[in-house]
């Protein structure tokens, strides 16, 4: 295959190749396409549904609901609810996606009429999931109904405890179940194993994405009862910026119906119509619409943090709160929380990779440590996959020998299967996942038997996705083609996410005519080219690196070829073009 800019090792060690059929055009077969047309054949778009991608709509992507099992049982037990005002409560995990969930929901069926309510279990005193203790606990305080979502798929004990009391559970989830499934009324989730294959290929919703496809159907079961003879249908677009929230937030693959969620999700999160979503925004000092990025790394990590550092329902509330001043005292509050975390993050980080010299000979890369915040375990655990370039687990011990742990895994690797084997195998106390992110809960004394259980498992397909590991790269350009004419081109491609990555460019040769660190271990280059082009590249947290390292101290003269991805920097009277920079090669 053949290499970009002759690149065979760049400075992170990494052949440069061309992402999809990128690597057909140079060869010549492939269509004279425009750059548009060929970013979005490389992500797997087919060229009859290009259209289709490019302005993707909920109406052009949406599926029957009723393919889903059991999403017609779910939807008129709901529906029932409804109509008889029984008392519903939502039982919602203490991340984005499961805020958003449970926000989508008990505002939707406010429309509808019902006050539902939110339980949101606390991450450090309860964990993840449904336990017995709260459902049961639930029912005697006059729940005639509980509806989890983003969680409950392998909540065995704590389904079959609630069914002896006599409480009604339904579970929305998305992630992975087993075969065997747990005693719900309903279990809705389309990562189930014995789902049709066209439900199948929605695998990758995020849970809001299946309780947004829930509330359709249950909006067309109340219009063929005759619900809506009197009172007009709730607007259900409007929920969609919760759905592209929790979407983005989880790293959900922005692909099929995802893309479109996104897309006019954030057209709807432009009006901000949503109160609480409006104060967020505010707090996250953006002076614009939020983008796509903006919701991974501006408002999710806000709502992130309440479930993290702070009381677990400040999300939900937020999310439903009709009041602009509680709006406003929520968000700042939420604002305060995650400064908080990113300092514990910051520790337990320090911690992490103070263990990596002893990981060299595994395949998953798993760090424990005692009196961690299990609230920051996951965000450390991605950094250190990025750092290493294989799956990571952090695992938080408490006083009583317990371990919370949360993983992340890299393209080709089924962290989630692994770990649902792990548990099968008794390893662990409780575990679940999807294919790029797991939890977990395991006694500290069996911490080393569950690295070497995932070690033998994952070992051959983590060696492969390090074989297959390459630079993948759209578009070459010189100096003065980085321009935001070129962005503002290639962000048509968008929504970019998980799935759907943005384009990643070259840009060179280049000589370094400025370079410094700025921040918090940020690289910031002035860059020029021989055709007079300028611009600023930009290497986040990266100053301790081989790439940052030799940007800083490389020698006079010497040429780059920069390799990132091409934004909008609009900090001065006009915008530019900047490189935020991934990795680099020595110019010949």
């Amino acid at each position: 295959m053949q290499f970009v800019c002759d690149i065979e090792r760049s400075l992170s060690g990494q052949p440069w190749r061309w992402r999809g059929r990128g690597a057909d055009a140079r060869a010549g077969d492939f269509r004279p396409d425009d750059l548009l047309t060929q970013l979005m054949l490389a992500r797997g778009c087919p060229r009859e549904a290009l259209d289709a991608h490019l302005s993707p709509s909920i109406t052009g992507f949406l599926p029957d609901p009723a393919i889903f099992k059991d999403m017609t049982r779910a939807a008129e037990r709901i529906a029932d609810a409804v109509e008889r005002q029984e008392k519903l409560v939502v039982f919602g995990d203490y991340d984005v996606d499961g805020a958003t969930s449970a926000a989508l929901l008990i505002r939707f069926l406010g429309q509808l009429g019902l006050s539902a309510s939110a339980y949101i279990p606390d991450r450090l005193m309860e964990g993840y999931g449904p336990s017995g203790e709260a459902l049961v606990r639930l029912g005697a305080e006059g729940a005639d109904l509980v509806v989890t979502v983003d969680c409950g798929a392998m909540a065995y004990d704590a389904l079959a405890e609630a069914k002896a009391a006599g409480v009604e559970v339904i579970v929305v989830d998305h992630h992975k179940c087993a075969a065997e499934l747990p005693a719900a009324l309903a279990l809705v989730n389309p990562n189930r194993l014995d789902e049709c294959d066209e439900a199948a290929s929605h695998g990758h919703l995020a849970a809001v994405g299946v309780a947004f496809l829930l509330a359709v159907e249950i909006r067309r079961i109340l219009s063929q009862r005759g619900f809506f003879a009197n009172r007009a249908k709730p607007p259900l677009l409007d929920l969609l910026d919760l759905v592209a929230l929790g979407t983005v937030a989880d790293v959900a693959q922005l692909k099929g119906l995802n893309r479109a969620f996104v897309a006019q999700g954030l057209k709807v999160m432009a009006a901000r119509r949503n109160t609480g979503l409006n104060a967020l925004i505010d707090a996250s000092r953006l002076n614009r619409a939020p983008i796509c990025s903006d919701l991974g790394f501006a408002l999710g990590p806000r709502i992130n943090a309440g479930g993290r550092v702070g009381k677990s329902d400040l999300g939900v509330r937020l999310l439903t709160t009709e009041d602009p001043d509680e709006a406003r005292e929520i968000a700042h509050t939420l604002d305060l929380l995650n400064e908080e975390r990113r300092a514990i993050e910051s520790a337990v980080q320090e911690g992490a990779e103070a263990q990596l010299p002893g990981q060299h000979n595994r395949s998953v890369a798993l760090l424990s440590g005692e009196g961690w915040h299990p609230g920051v375990i996951g965000i450390v655990a991605g950094r250190i996959k990025e750092k290493t370039g294989k799956p990571a687990i952090v695992i938080a011990i408490d006083d009583k020998g317990v371990g919370k742990g949360s993983g992340r895994s890299v393209s080709g690797v089924d962290l989630g299967a692994a770990i649902i084997a792990a548990r099968e195998h008794g390893l662990l106390v409780a575990g679940g996942g999807h294919a790029m992110a797991a939890g977990l809960t395991v006694d500290a004394d069996k911490v080393e038997a569950l690295a070497e259980f995932l070690d033998d498992r994952l070992a051959a397909a983590v060696a492969r996705a390090g074989d297959e590991r390459a630079m993948l790269i759209d578009a070459l350009l010189s100096p003065r083609g980085l321009n935001p004419d070129f962005v503002g081109a290639v962000e048509r491609g968008g929504p970019y996410g998980m799935g759907w990555p943005a384009p990643r460019v070259v840009a060179g040769p280049v000589r370094i005519v400025k370079c410094d660190v700025v921040g918090n271990g940020h690289v910031r280059a002035i860059v020029s080219g021989d055709d007079g082009g300028r611009f600023k590249a930009m290497a986040f947290r990266a100053a301790d690196s081989v790439l940052g390292q030799t940007l800083l101290h490389g020698g006079p003269g010497t040429k780059y070829w920069l390799a990132g991805r091409a934004k909008i920097d609009d900090w001065g009277a006009r915008p530019a073009a900047e490189l935020h920079l991934e990795d680099a090669a020595i110019a010949a």
